[in-house]
């Protein structure tokens, strides 16, 4: 009996406890981890990968210096560099066979924050930075194991958010099958940074000419040097796109030394008192006053850093700056009928001595000949004989350029400022508002 009256009294606690035509709830702890999820709300594991302002504040942080963007194909895998240093990764999706990413050299020539195709049904592609017009572009997509896109490197929202913030117009892309590693170079061959200082003129013999030269030389030394104040470098960067006078202003002593210099954008220089052309002699005399220059070649440039593009197809080198073709010589090379291979030489920073420049390299993979054809018996057979391509040191020194072409692009170096050397031609997708873009496949 009396372990009876202990079983009932139990039975009676229990009841009133948790009622018996009631099943017992969850245990509360899982409750309060699993809250319901309201509809429209994004996945718990982006929420997390978007709320990392430590982690974007970081690579933010040290994006201070040139900007490089590498992507490899084979690994699918972009790798953001700055001064050379690697400072954030992403896995990323590119094209699929039959529309294959392209390879090569690239530079970002626009940017869009909600930009939406307008080949593919209007699907969007936020945080877009287009390398190609022809509709090449990294923005945010879907990013599975592997290749999934049109041609364009699609990259996961959060990095491409992130990346899209840091990256100005301007900063040079590479894609690659494989991957390349950015290096330290020096080479005596390498441009260096120059700047010229006008002659002071007797006071008792003034020159109205010669005046007028040497204060168009002093404007651009005040422009170039504007550019290259702190925290400016990747400024002119982004504003790649637009003139002097579109982007100083009022009051600005460059823009106005500029238009002291030289009046109009675009027009040809006069003197400051008289705005009608100079006449042919006074022309000529210009020319030999400002270092060899003629006057037509002191047009007002655009900011930006100056680019550099070497061809052995070609058998030329080109300039470039602000995304305009500023000019072009003939260049020789020796052992002309070897490859050179596709090299990019990045010029970071001055070094101590304010005449050298720190510089990088990366070579592309893949260079070389292609297979010899030779006949035999009437019919033609492939010979793997191949020819391997120079290094960059190698391209470099086999390269004679024109000492007047060495003078007028030191006078355009700065940081930021980059040196392509390859067997390839200009490419098709080289025009107008486009860095140099070199197609490697």
């Amino acid at each position: 009996m009396t372990a009876s009256a202990a079983l009932l009294t139990g039975l009676a606690t229990s009841a009133n406890a948790v009622p018996l035509n009631m099943q017992p709830g969850p245990a509360p702890q899982p409750d309060v981890a699993r809250p319901a999820k309201p509809k429209g709300t994004v996945l718990a594991s982006r929420d997390k990968a978007a709320t990392k302002p430590k982690e974007g504040e970081d690579v933010a942080a040290r994006a201070k210096g040139v900007l490089t963007v590498v992507v490899s194909i084979s690994k699918q895998q972009l790798t953001l560099y700055s001064d050379g240093h690697p400072i954030a990764h992403s896995r990323v999706s590119t094209g699929v066979p039959g529309h294959a990413t392209p390879t090569g050299v690239f530079s970002i020539i626009q940017k869009d924050r909600w930009h939406r195709s307008n080949i593919y049904d209007n699907a969007p592609m936020y945080y877009m930075q287009r390398i190609t017009w022809s509709g090449v572009a990294m923005h945010q997509g879907v990013v599975p194991n592997g290749p999934a896109s049109h041609g364009c490197i699609r990259l996961p929202e959060a990095f491409a958010r992130q990346m899209w913030g840091i990256t100005k117009l301007g900063a040079r892309v590479i894609v690659t099958y494989g991957d390349v590693t950015p290096l330290a170079v020096a080479n005596d061959r390498l441009f260096t940074f120059k700047r010229d200082t006008p002659e002071a003129k007797p006071e008792s013999t003034p020159d109205p000419e010669a005046s007028s030269a040497d204060k168009i030389k002093a404007a651009y030394g005040i422009l170039e040097t504007a550019q290259l104040q702190p925290g400016k470098g990747n400024a002119t960067a982004s504003d790649a796109a637009k003139s002097p006078w579109d982007t100083a202003k009022p009051g600005d002593r460059a823009l106005d030394a500029m238009a002291y210099a030289v009046g109009a954008p675009r027009e040809t220089a006069a003197t400051a008192s008289d705005p009608k052309p100079a006449s042919e002699a006074g022309k000529s005399r210009v020319a030999n006053t400002v270092t060899n220059t003629t006057v037509d070649e002191l047009r007002p440039l655009k900011p930006g850093p100056v680019s550099v593009f070497i061809s052995r197809k070609e058998g030329k080198l080109f300039v470039r700056k602000g995304f305009e073709p500023v000019f072009d010589v003939p260049v020789t090379f020796d052992r002309p009928d070897q490859p050179l291979g596709t090299h990019v030489f990045t010029a970071l920073a001055l070094n101590d001595d304010n005449t050298t420049l720190r510089w990088n390299v990366m070579s592309m993979p893949g260079g070389g000949s292609a297979p010899v054809k030779k006949s035999e018996k009437g019919k033609k057979v492939e010979v793997a004989v191949t020819t391997p391509a120079s290094n960059a040191t190698d391209a470099l020194n086999r390269v004679t350029i024109p000492q007047d072409a060495i003078d007028r692009i030191s006078r355009l170096m700065s940081p930021g400022a980059s040196l392509i050397i390859s067997d390839k031609g200009i490419s098709g997708e080289t025009g107008k508002g486009t860095d140099f873009i070199v197609l490697t496949r």
